[in-house]
């Protein structure tokens, strides 16, 4: 085993082209070295001026992944937490701004002593003392870090110059994994190019650095010519060259790393010694997922929608993950359904009831996040459908929010019900800001200024919420700013509408949801349980969602 005070670190860093499967290379390493015995951790490094994620906008970054610690980050982490079934925390994101800011910060308190502060070596060194920080915080014998980016960029070059000074300091303790795109020619597509590949690694060497794994990313398996063939061109040993083909399920890579020997090769590699090999739980659960033919059929009513029937799907990785967990659990196979809010608007298509029986064909419906007004009417009509017709319905966040108006709307005698994000005038503000973020707003302080992390809830008995947890308290996470308001929560629950989840001091209503006895399953949460899914553990409330979407 290696020394805990001086652990072990692997980069991972993209060549080529951007979008190769960067954080799933990085999450499957991680899986193979934790079945090994050893006590792994992830970190994501975005070259992005941003202090965080949360201001970017997920059509062209995707989803912004929220840590326990209310860290605001890049969707790579929730690929981590997945793979690792670990709890990550802010010491394992960073950006190239909040880089910046710290040594900025440094320098005002004068804790550099009154010296020049440059940027090398500055950026480069405090980018090591959070690694070490996070190696520290999780108590891991291996670090394996994610550069955003793609080699030869300007944006990245800073965090290059990291790994080579930290490898200049400990030669014995750094690996350097790139991940490169064989893009494929010929009438077949068979012909698969190693040029690109070659100039990553002359990048890679312009920095100074040399990689010790390729991994050869391309849509067909990797043949032992061309990986000779890259093996002789980029000066490495036999058997540093891993095949990484286009999978079925991002789950099934681990699987294909170990059939390469890969654990062996970056245990070698480091001179660990380890017998132990245990991945017969996640072998299991690959293959209950592979095997699962019963279809379930699953439409997200959203808005992150390109033009035409495009689909960013990073916007919503979360959710689809999480109801690939829980679907697998139940042997059901998923059938996701993308459906823009904008079919059910009646303001901007007169044969939205003719969109709305669409509905009808689908076994569960899910509102998923969200922000803005864009979109919101034709949710709110979805929502109504569902409802009325017993169509199981999963609000997650600003779902719930919509369906507290439209329950305020059409069941509680509130026609102008609205939320405060959408219509600051309405008479009825049944979801309002919180009123503590109210002054950060007015100063336009917009970054962190949200209800942000994981926070506490206690569970009312005999409800769909309690029975699917199994336990009176749970805590969860969150992102976002306005509340269900305390001024209109008797009429509600008056009219029929549950709150099986409050905060504990009974303040913040965290799930509504309707007896099952009028609906099968209409439950809406505050928070983002799909945060918290995991393939070998998916998340209850999907769980249940899917088992009465089933029947």
């Amino acid at each position: 085993m290696p020394n805990r005070k001086n652990p072990k670190y692997i980069f991972v860093v993209g060549g080529v082209m951007s979008g190769v499967g960067k954080g799933v290379a990085t999450s499957s390493i991680g899986k193979i070295l934790q079945a090994r015995g050893l006590e792994v951790t992830a970190v994501k490094i975005d070259p992005y001026v941003n202090v965080d994620a949360g201001t970017m906008n997920p059509t062209e970054h995707g989803e912004v992944f929220v840590l326990d610690d209310g860290m605001e980050c890049d969707q790579d982490m929730g690929n981590y937490e997945r793979f690792l079934n670990r709890d990550l925390t802010r010491t394992n994101y960073m950006t190239t701004g909040s880089v910046y800011l710290s040594v900025i910060q440094k320098e005002r308190n004068l804790e550099y002593g009154g010296k020049q502060v440059e940027v090398v070596p500055r950026i480069p060194l405090e980018v090591i003392e959070r690694l070490n920080k996070a190696a520290a915080k999780n108590k891991a014998e291996i670090v394996i870090t994610e550069i955003g980016g793609t080699v030869g960029e300007y944006e990245n070059i800073l965090f290059l110059e990291a790994v080579r000074m930290l490898r200049l300091r400990h030669p014995e303790d750094v690996l350097l994994a790139l991940v490169s795109y064989l893009p494929a020619l010929g009438a077949g597509g068979n012909e698969l190019k190693t040029k690109p590949t070659q100039h990553a690694v002359r990048s890679l060497n312009a920095v100074g650095l040399h990689p010790d794994i390729i991994f050869a990313r391309a849509h067909t398996p990797l043949d032992t010519k061309r990986k000779e063939k890259i093996e002789f061109m980029c000066s490495l040993k036999k058997g540093d060259v891993i095949s990484a083909p286009d999978i079925e399920s991002i789950y099934d890579e681990a699987l294909d790393f170990e059939k390469e020997n890969l654990s062996d090769l970056i245990l070698k590699k480091f001179r660990i010694r380890s017998v132990k090999r245990d991945l017969r739980e996640w072998r299991a659960m690959v293959q209950r997922i592979k095997n699962a033919k019963r279809p379930i059929k699953i439409g997200i009513v959203g808005k992150y929608f390109g033009t035409g029937n495009f689909v960013l799907e990073d916007s919503y990785i979360s959710v689809i993950e999480s109801i690939k967990h829980a679907a697998g659990s139940l042997n059901r196979k998923p059938e996701i359904t993308w459906l823009s809010a904008g079919e059910f608007d009646p303001h901007d298509n007169k044969r939205y009831r003719v969109a709305l029986k669409k509905l009808g064909g689908f076994d569960g419906i899910i509102v998923p996040g969200g922000f803005g007004s864009r979109g919101v009417e034709g949710k709110i009509q979805a929502i109504r459908y569902v409802r009325e017709h017993k169509i199981p319905y999963f609000g997650l966040c600003y779902g719930m929010q919509l369906a507290v108006v439209e329950f305020a709307r059409h069941v509680a005698g509130l026609p102008d019900a609205n939320t405060t994000e959408v219509n600051a005038k309405t008479p009825h503000p049944v979801i309002d800001i919180l009123p503590e973020q109210k002054e950060l707003l007015a100063q336009k302080n917009y970054g962190g200024s949200m209800r942000l992390g994981a926070y506490p809830a206690q569970l009312t008995p005999k409800t769909i919420a309690r029975e699917a947890y199994g336990k009176s308290k749970i805590s969860e996470r969150h992102r976002h700013r306005y509340e269900v308001n305390h001024d209109y929560i008797e009429r509600l629950k008056e009219k029929g509408l549950v709150f099986s989840g409050q905060s504990p001091d009974r303040r913040l209503m965290e799930i509504a949801e309707l007896p099952r006895d009028t609906h099968p399953f209409f439950l809406g949460t505050q928070f983002h349980p799909e945060f918290k899914s995991r393939p070998l553990y998916p998340h209850p409330l999907f769980v249940e969602f899917i088992r009465v979407a089933m029947r």
